[in-house]
């Protein structure tokens, strides 16, 4: 399956700020991007990177600046394609195996807090709209448009790495690029307080 895999390198990983640096955050973030491409070609899809900028990474590069949502509606052709966003380190060949092949002109991977973490479309009149709560705003344009909708359970994909607190989710559950280079930069899990969180040691 064609698979887009947005990634913005101008400032990646912002929400970060409190605990990485920019160039902490840039690091980082191909980290997870390259993780992410490992697991959609292990599952057998045909990663394209959407890009903000050019980049090297082996796979077809389409460069889009505009937002996210006219970026990945520009590069939908009618194509079956899945759309699996950058920093989903915890993404397993298993879990988007199960993504790419669950039934449905339209099929979501809803992300904690509201948002399309993954997704599939093969209905060519769907569109997507990432601003707001965007799982609820697929489930209407799904109904809309007449395509039949299926949203799949995963703890996987509904983990993004976007926050400080996801860097314990990172470092539980990934033995990838990110996880390492998180462990290497001096950060580890904390359980001090009965509550996983991640501290970093010089």
């Amino acid at each position: 399956m064609r698979v887009l895999v947005p990634f913005d390198g101008r400032t990646p990983c912002s929400r970060l700020a409190p605990v990485l640096d920019s160039e902490e955050r840039r690091a980082l973030a191909t980290r997870l991007r390259d993780d992410v491409l490992d697991a959609v070609r292990a599952a057998g899809g045909r990663p394209e990177l959407l890009a903000t900028e050019p980049v090297d990474v082996g796979v077809s590069v389409t460069v889009d600046d505009r937002s996210l949502s006219a970026a990945v509606n520009a590069a939908l052709t009618g194509e079956p394609t899945a759309v699996v966003m950058a920093d989903l380190a915890l993404a397993t060949p298993r879990a988007l195996s199960r993504l790419f092949t669950a039934s449905g002109d339209v099929v979501i991977a809803p992300g904690r807090g509201g948002g399309t973490n993954a997704l599939v479309v093969r209905h060519p009149d769907f569109r997507v709209d990432y601003h707001g709560a965007s799982c609820r705003d697929h489930r209407r344009r799904a109904h809309e448009v007449g395509a039949t909708l299926r949203e799949l359970d995963s703890h996987r994909l509904a983990t993004d790495i976007d926050e400080p607190g996801d860097l314990a989710e990172l470092l539980l559950h990934s033995d990838g690029r990110a996880a390492r280079w998180l462990r290497d930069a001096g950060f580890q899990l904390s359980t001090g307080d009965g509550r996983v969180a991640v501290e970093r040691h010089p």
